[in-house]
């Protein structure tokens, strides 16, 4: 190893930094967050620097250029200046002291250096490539950032605020398997949820019980999985995604969304398409439930988010009527994936000031929408689900006052690489289904917007 690997408690300790530029700020940053008492000696200081001293946030300020006796009673020194003289004089008035230095980008000057940090207090990981590539150290923290919730932190804590009580309960080895238990199975999930209580409340009857944490029922994430490019996903939608036993999926998540999903899973599908249904609702809905009572892990993976047109609502309901655990996801939902990829802002302050989501599904031959409120000037609609009534959509929006000539645009297949984006007027576009042979999944949208298309269509898919 090129450095030894280290955390330093640097709390209430004073520490220098020599500099007064925005790179000194962004080190005095970080000195603060671990509550050091920081001394800045510079000329002049960037006003990010000026308003952290003026506040009194924890920081001084000498006038000046680096002195020797500015090392006195210090913990760590970091020289963060672009005189390259300065800084190999600090680099050596603290290696006389034994002083930690770090120099900023001269690693030959250090005997520390600043390693990337994801930080989950109290948990903290640091990366380090001992200098020779802060950028690709940088890029490795994002890919990290993604694998690990936030809410790592708090389960830190909690873990901590047992750890007496679970060391006096448990020998050695079951001391350890209670805590895997906890770790790794749904109590975690239940704070990663935000279900502090229930978790503390889990914690303490196992404790209680002399016994590791009882795992005979499962869980189901209801997970939004997007309009379709899987760079779209959350943080939570990869990790749940990775972690899942069985995956109940649906007609519209994407062929590339599925590839995220770990491998070994078991796949169920249960799409839906016109008068085609793979399982009826309700008996997802039992499946679903079964599933987690028999202990798995359970993926309920929808296209777009599963609250907007995607029955998720009913799907969780069983699930609480039947004391079934459960999070909810949220997606990108196909309008504003499909608007924002197709150059369509639903909203904008000169012509458009409210959007609408409407279902487009036909219901004994006609639809029961507010046509009237549909058809007000200065909004966007986005029909989700409305290739097939897109004759009566039209006629109807027509026939409630809007102009034939009202801008719209079909987006098929949007944010993936077969998105196709056709654009002309609510009196043009069942000719343009018919004469581009468009299919579903289509999202509809209506309204002036529409015409900023030609200026903001940025996405570009292959062969487009």
């Amino acid at each position: 190893m090129n450095f030894f690997p280290i955390f330093l408690n640097i709390k209430e300790r004073p520490c220098l930094v020599v500099g007064g530029g925005e790179v000194a700020a962004r080190k005095v940053t970080m000195l603060l967050k671990a509550d050091a008492r920081v001394s800045v000696v510079a000329p002049e200081l960037s006003d990010s620097l000026r308003t952290m001293v003026e506040k009194g946030r924890g920081v001084s300020h000498r006038v000046g250029t680096f002195a020797e006796s500015d090392l006195e009673g210090m913990t760590l020194v970091i020289a963060a200046t672009d005189d390259a003289a300065v800084n190999r004089q600090v680099s050596a008035s603290a290696k006389a002291r034994n002083l930690p230095v770090n120099v900023v980008d001269q690693p030959d000057l250090c005997t520390f250096i600043v390693p990337s940090m994801i930080d989950r207090s109290p948990v903290q990981i640091a990366i380090g490539t001992g200098g020779a590539s802060p950028v690709l150290a940088r890029q490795l923290r994002s890919r990290l950032e993604a694998a690990i919730p936030s809410a790592y932190g708090r389960l830190a804590a909690m873990a901590e605020s047992f750890r007496e009580r679970v060391k006096a309960r448990f020998q050695s080895e079951e001391r350890r398997k209670f805590w895997e238990r906890v770790l790794e199975g749904p109590i975690a999930e239940k704070v990663f949820a935000g279900r502090d209580d229930e978790a503390r409340k889990d914690i303490e009857e196992a404790i209680a019980a002399g016994a590791t944490p009882n795992e005979t029922m499962g869980e189901v994430y209801l997970v939004g999985g997007g309009p379709g490019d899987p760079d779209l996903l959350t943080f939570r939608a990869m990790r749940l995604m990775q972690q899942a036993d069985v995956v109940v999926y649906d007609r519209l998540v994407s062929k590339a969304v599925m590839e995220m999903v770990r491998r070994d899973a078991e796949q169920i599908y249960v799409g839906k398409e016109r008068d085609n249904h793979a399982m009826p609702q309700e008996e997802i809905n039992r499946l679903l439930a079964r599933l987690a009572k028999e202990g798995k892990k359970v993926l309920r993976l929808k296209g777009g988010d599963p609250f907007i047109f995607g029955r998720g609502g009913e799907e969780i309901e069983t699930l609480a009527e039947e004391g079934v655990p459960f999070q909810v996801v949220p997606g990108i939902t196909a309008a504003a994936g499909c608007a924002s990829y197709g150059g369509i802002p639903l909203t904008h302050r000169d012509y458009s000031q409210s959007c609408t989501f409407v279902t487009g599904h036909l219901k004994d031959g006609s639809m029961n929408l507010n046509w009237s409120a549909l058809a007000q000037p200065n909004q966007t609609v986005a029909f989700y689900m409305g290739l097939k009534g897109l004759r009566v959509i039209c006629r109807k929006l027509m026939d409630h006052g809007m102009s034939p000539d009202m801008p719209a645009a079909l987006v098929q297949q949007g944010t993936t690489p077969n998105q196709r984006v056709y654009t002309g007027t609510l009196g043009t576009l069942p000719a343009l289904v018919e004469r581009h042979n468009v299919k579903a999944p289509t999202l509809i949208i209506v309204g002036e917007v529409v015409t900023l298309r030609d200026k903001l269509g940025w996405y570009q898919p292959p062969g487009a």
